[in-house]
C-alpha cells in the first residue's frame, strides 16, 4: 500500500536529495551498514541524497538482520519516522558523506539461494546448447534454483579474484570464460518455522528489501561440472551485493503485472495479477584502457517468468526454513532483444560473437582489470524515481597453484 511517504512533492532539508535523477530522494531512504570516517564501529544508516544518516538510535547493531526480522507494519512505521526526520522543515541532523564511509554487507546472510527466473535467459542459454529444445520440460512448471555459497558474498567495490577450476578432462587452471550476471536480490524477513510453508499470498510480507546482485560465473568450469547436480565451483567463488537495500515499503508503488503463463501452474504458485516488481536494470563495463564505462545491456525485472512471491512460496513449499537476512537472487535478468541480455554468455553467443567496445577493444568474456557495474531504478508516473545505487567489482588475476 502506498501512503504519504510516497508523495512525489515531498522535499528534504538535504539539498542533494532534491536533485533531479537522484537515486536516494526522501521517497526512497534505503538502508545499509556503514563505518563512518574516524571510527571503526559499524552501524545502520539511511541513505539520503549523497549523504548518510546514522540510524543506530532506531536500529542498534551492526547488520540489518534485526530490521528484516520485524513485521512489515513495524518496518513501515520506522520508515515514516525517517521521513519525518529528513523532510523539509525538520531540524537538521548530523550526516556523513557517502564517499567518506566504508560500506559493509547489509545483512549477515545465513543462506543464499539463486533462482533461474527469467524465461528469456533460460531460452537464450538453452538455444546455445540445445537449439532444437532450449527450454527443459520442467521450466514452466517449477521455479529452478541452486543453493549458493553465503561465505563468498562480498559487498560492492570488493575486487573479485579470477578462479581456478577444472576446465575439461585432465585440465585445471584459471577460467578463460569469466562472466557476470545482473540479478535482483531479495533480503528476507521475518521468515518461517521449519516445516511451515509461506503461502504465495503472504510472501510479500517476507520481503524486507531489495538489492542488486552480480553472480560472477566461470562458464567453462560450469560447463564441465554442472551435470548431474548443477553449479558448484563455477559459481561459489564470489557474488557481489550492493550496499544499499531499498525497503519493500519504498517499492510499494512499483508492483506491476507479471507476464502471463501459457502453462497452468499448481495452486500453491498461483500469484496475484500484480506480482511483479517494475525495476529497470543495467550492466556497465569499463576496461583498464577505457576512461568511461559503456552500457552492455538493460533489462526489466517485471518480465521475469517467476515472481518474487512464487520464488518464496516454492522455496518454502517443502517446509524449508527462511530466516531474517537470508538472500534470494533472481537469476540473470534478460529480455527478448540482444540489448536486453544480462550476461556475456548470452550477449556473445557463447563467445562466438565478440562485443565491440568504443575504444576498439572487444570482449567475449571478462579480462583481468575489467570493472563491471550494475545499476537499477524504478519509475512510474505520479511517483518519484528511486534508485538502487550500484554494485561493482574489478577482476583480479588468478592465483597460481604451482
Amino acid at each position: 500500500m502506498t501512503d504519504d511517504t510516497h508523495d512525489p512533492a515531498r522535499r528534504s532539508w538535504v539539498d542533494s536529495a532534491n536533485r533531479l535523477g537522484c537515486d536516494f530522494p526522501i521517497q526512497n531512504l534505503p538502508l545499509g551498514v556503514f563505518v563512518p570516517p574516524g571510527d571503526n564501529r559499524a552501524r545502520v544508516g539511511v541513505a539520503i541524497g549523497d549523504a548518510v544518516l546514522d540510524a543506530s538510535a532506531w536500529l542498534p547493531g551492526e547488520t540489518l538482520n534485526a530490521f528484516c526480522a520485524l513485521p512489515a507494519g513495524q518496518r513501515a512505521d520506522l520508515r515514516k519516522e525517517w521521513v519525518r526526520a529528513l523532510e523539509a522543515g525538520a531540524a537538521p541532523r548530523p550526516l556523513f558523506a557517502q564517499t567518506d564511509c566504508r560500506m559493509l554487507l547489509p545483512t549477515a546472510v545465513g543462506d543464499y539461494t539463486d533462482f533461474y527466473a527469467s524465461i528469456h535467459h533460460a531460452t537464450n542459454v538453452g538455444k546455445l546448447f540445445r537449439p532444437d529444445n532450449p527450454l527443459l520440460p520442467n521450466y514452466k512448471h517449477v521455479p529452478i534454483a541452486y543453493h549458493g555459497r553465503a561465505s563468498s558474498l562480498v559487498v560492492s567495490g570488493t575486487p573479485v579474484r579470477r578462479p581456478n577450476g577444472q576446465l575439461a578432462e585432465g585440465k585445471f587452471g584459471p577460467t578463460r570464460e569469466l562472466d557476470y550476471e545482473v540479478e535482483v536480490g531479495l533480503l528476507l524477513g521475518p521468515g518461517n518455522d521449519l516445516g511451515s510453508p509461506i503461502a504465495v499470498a503472504d510472501a510479500r510480507q517476507h520481503i524486507a528489501g531489495v538489492c542488486l546482485v552480480n553472480d560472477w560465473s566461470a562458464r567453462d568450469v560450469q560447463r564441465w561440472e554442472y551435470q548431474p547436480l548443477g553449479p558448484f565451483l563455477a559459481k561459489n567463488f564470489g557474488t557481489s551485493v550492493s550496499p544499499w537495500v531499498v525497503t519493500a515499503e519504498a517499492l510499494a508503488p512499483f508492483w506491476a503485472s507479471a507476464p502471463p503463463h501459457d502453462v497452468p501452474v499448481l495452486p500453491y504458485l498461483q500469484e496475484s495479477p500484480s506480482g511483479a516488481l517494475d525495476i529497470s536494470v543495467e550492466v556497465w563495463l569499463r576496461t583498464p584502457a577505457m576512461a568511461d564505462a559503456v552500457r552492455m545491456s538493460h533489462g526489466q525485472f517485471k518480465e521475469m517468468y517467476w515472481t518474487p512471491g512464487q520464488m518464496i512460496a516454492h522455496h518454502t513449499s517443502n517446509g524449508c526454513r527462511l530466516r531474517p537476512g537470508d538472500l534470494i537472487a533472481s537469476g540473470t535478468v534478460s529480455g527478448p532483444g540482444k540489448e536486453n541480455r544480462g550476461c556475456l554468455l548470452e550477449l556473445t553467443s557463447r563467445g562466438t560473437d565478440p562485443v565491440p567496445l568504443p575504444d576498439g577493444e572487444t570482449r567475449t568474456y571478462l579480462q583481468d582489470g575489467d570493472e563491471v557495474t550494475l545499476t537499477a531504478h524504478c519509475e512510474r508516473p505520479g511517483f518519484a524515481r528511486i534508485g538502487f545505487g550500484s554494485c561493482s567489482g574489478v577482476v583480479l588475476p588468478a592465483i597460481g597453484l604451482g
